[in-house]
């Protein structure tokens, strides 16, 4: 009794904290998880909008004093994010299920690109996660008495573990607190940004003669190729303004339906607003003729001028709000890493270049495994880094360049392969070729001017972690190869096999169901070799001593088929016809059987649910599972394969039902 009154005392908190189980079957379930184009904005818009608050600044100082230049940098910047985005909505279109440049380079390319586009995104989105809350701590510390610095790192790490236990909890749950600080970052930069250019709207002219005059001034100094020079410099190192654009066409099976609709609007969403502020903040630097000052960014220089002459306090509330906004929006912009970094991480899991365990749902429903490698290696991260944003800039915005350069490149070739068959094939073409041109130089630039600063160590990792996904596939397919072995078992079903009890002449006389009779209740994973040398296991084990004969299925829902209500009833309907073969067998060698399937995203929950009811209706029953068992067990092998067997023997243990596991050997 005090037992279970402990078990309903952790439900309850754990409920409180997590929330409540959400089932996969209730057909309401995808609109309530799901993200309209709003919250889409605010959940996966973050990453790219906060870019804001460095990218311009890196670009700008980059100037070294011909700050005139500029306007060509803040023109190039907006034209670069149309571009970017336009061919992310091509990619949206073609792959509407999600997957972005991982999926795009392993369709269009080829799956050693697309597991090299994949790790890319994935060190990038930790980074995104680790840069972003160091980012908002040093904002937040920034407004607090330089004594409390010391600090910093704890805020860090409790930043973490807040927005990991947010998106534990769900998708929408983790997104729908944002809103307002984004609402608040997005309306005080508008206004400022506003404010700004319409107080010099009677100095245009000025402005253009200003700048015609500098840029000849620039050119005699420096000669073309030196501006040009310059120039690229300046693009380069603003390249993190670029990142966060790909995290739309990551995030589809997240979006409301229809999902490509919904992406798209999401995308112009972010584009439109990413330019303006970006292109806005750059012309605002050069309006207010901004400096460098130690101890602030360019934006709190900005923002104290523009309000200089406000009616105080206006100005100061309207300064600590803005720069307050910026802090905690920097927070909200690990979101995208979150949500983003479990998926590209359960598509690859998928294709079995990671543990298949990543592609399990939480009874939330969300990537939850996913959720927590991403959080624990961020918090490795930041302490090893102790959270030193001057570090992790230089390591951030290269990877996603490979993504982007590669998923441009695959798009390229698929036009020029189709262009027989697709409507305005050159048009696409076109989008795609300058976004592949963009991105490689960019790409170009960004290693070559942060490699030796330690940009490297980024390259590095990536390049670890393909080791680490080729070393794992290679298991797999080992395995599918060792599996293959049990599949002459499939062509032996028909026969006896191990069977005896064969009625012979005419078909066999259909079984009685006697409920006391000694009962085998088989656990099994589709009609397969594993099931039927399990089966036959039975029968070498213990010969005619069972006359009843219950399989029980559980389908898994997983990030692989937990897309739509249809997705789910097709996983439903599959489970009862592969686990209807075997009843059909054991009828026809005239014993009684019966099928139990179900489908969820906790197995052993699932199988106890089905076992208490064939318990009650079977009381002399006995459980069997089987369990692969390798040449050569290992740490490895107990990584990447789920031994819910196991799992499922000590819960009936505790339960009193009796558990056999019969070891086929591989």
């Amino acid at each position: 009794m005090e037992e279970k009154s402990n078990e309903s005392l952790t439900q309850r908190l754990r409920t409180l904290i997590i929330g409540e189980e959400r089932s996969p079957q209730d057909q309401g379930v995808f609109h309530k998880i799901t993200l309209i184009a709003f919250f889409a904005w605010v959940g996966l818009g973050a990453d790219g909008i906060t870019s804001s608050c460095y990218g311009p600044e890196e670009a700008y100082l980059a100037l070294q004093g011909h700050f005139h230049l500029s306007i060509l940098i803040a023109l190039a910047t907006a034209l670069t994010v149309f571009i970017i985005s336009s061919s992310y909505s091509q990619i949206i279109e073609l792959f509407p299920t999600g997957g972005g440049g991982y999926l795009v380079a392993s369709k269009l390319l080829s799956p050693g690109f697309g597991v090299l586009s994949g790790c890319a995104l994935l060190v990038d989105y930790l980074l995104t996660i680790t840069l972003s809350i160091a980012s908002g701590a040093d904002a937040v510390f920034s407004l607090l008495p330089p004594a409390w610095y010391g600090h910093k790192i704890i805020l860090a790490v409790v930043g973490v573990l807040i927005l990991t236990l947010l998106n534990i909890r769900g998708v929408k749950e983790s997104v729908v607190p944002l809103v307002p600080i984004f609402l608040i970052f997005l309306i005080t930069h508008v206004v400022a940004i506003v404010y700004a250019l319409g107080a010099h709207v009677t100095e245009i002219g000025n402005v253009t003669t200003s700048f015609v005059m500098e840029t000849k001034q620039t050119h005699s100094e420096l000669g073309f190729l030196g501006m040009m020079l310059l120039l690229l410099r300046s693009y380069s190192l603003g390249a993190g303004t670029y990142t966060g654009i790909e995290a739309v066409s990551n995030g589809l099976p997240i979006l409301r339906e229809p999902k490509v609709q919904t992406a798209k609007k999401t995308m112009r969403y972010m584009a439109f607003s990413l330019a303006f502020i970006v292109m806005g903040l750059m012309i605002s630097y050069l309006l207010f003729n901004v400096r460098h000052e130690p101890g602030k960014t360019l934006n709190a220089v900005l923002f104290n001028q523009i309000t200089a002459n406000w009616r105080s306090p206006w100005g100061y509330y309207f300064v600590m709000i803005t720069l307050l906004s910026e802090a905690i929006f920097l927070f909200v912009a690990a979101q995208t890493g979150f949500l983003d970094g479990p998926r590209v991480l359960s598509n690859m899991a998928l294709d079995r270049w990671f543990p298949t365990r990543f592609t399990m749902l939480s009874d939330r429903l969300v990537t939850q495994n996913g959720i927590m490698l991403m959080s624990g290696a961020s918090l490795i991260l930041m302490i090893l880094t102790k959270g030193s944003v001057k570090f992790l800039v230089v390591l951030y915005s290269i990877n996603v360049f490979i993504t982007f350069a590669l998923s441009q490149l695959g798009m390229v070739r698929h036009w020029w392969l189709y262009r027989k068959e697709v409507r305005q094939w050159f048009r696409k073409l076109l989008v795609n070729g300058f976004g592949l041109l963009l991105t490689i130089s960019i790409l170009l630039s960004v290693v070559i001017v942060k490699f030796n600063e330690g940009g490297w160590i980024t390259i590095v990792i990536t390049g670890a972690l393909v080791g680490v996904a080729v070393y794992i596939k290679r298991h797999y397919k080992k395995t599918v190869k060792l599996l293959g072995r049990l599949d002459s078992l499939l062509e032996a079903a028909q026969e006896s096999s191990g069977v005896d009890h064969v009625v012979e002449g005419g078909a066999p006389p259909v079984p009685k169901m006697d409920p006391q009779a000694r009962t085998a209740v088989l656990m099994v994973n589709g009609f397969n070799g594993l099931g039927l040398h399990s089966l036959f296991g039975i029968f070498r084990l213990f010969g005619k001593e069972f006359k009843n004969f219950i399989f029980v299925s559980v389908g898994m829902v997983d990030a692989g088929n937990f897309k739509g209500s249809e997705e789910i009833a097709n996983l439903e309907k599959h489970v009862q016809g592969e686990i209807q073969r075997y009843v059909d067998y054991m009828l026809r060698h005239g014993y009684y059987a019966e099928a139990y399937s179900a489908i969820g995203v906790d197995v052993v929950e699932e199988i106890t649910k089905i076992s208490e009811k064939i318990m009650g209706r079977f009381p002399n029953s006995m459980f069997f599972g089987g369990q692969l068992v390798f040449p050569e067990d290992s740490f490895i092998t107990r990584l990447l394969h789920n031994y819910t067997v196991f799992a499922v023997q000590r819960k009936f243990y505790h339960m009193g039902f009796p558990f056999i596991i019969l070891p086929v050997r591989v």
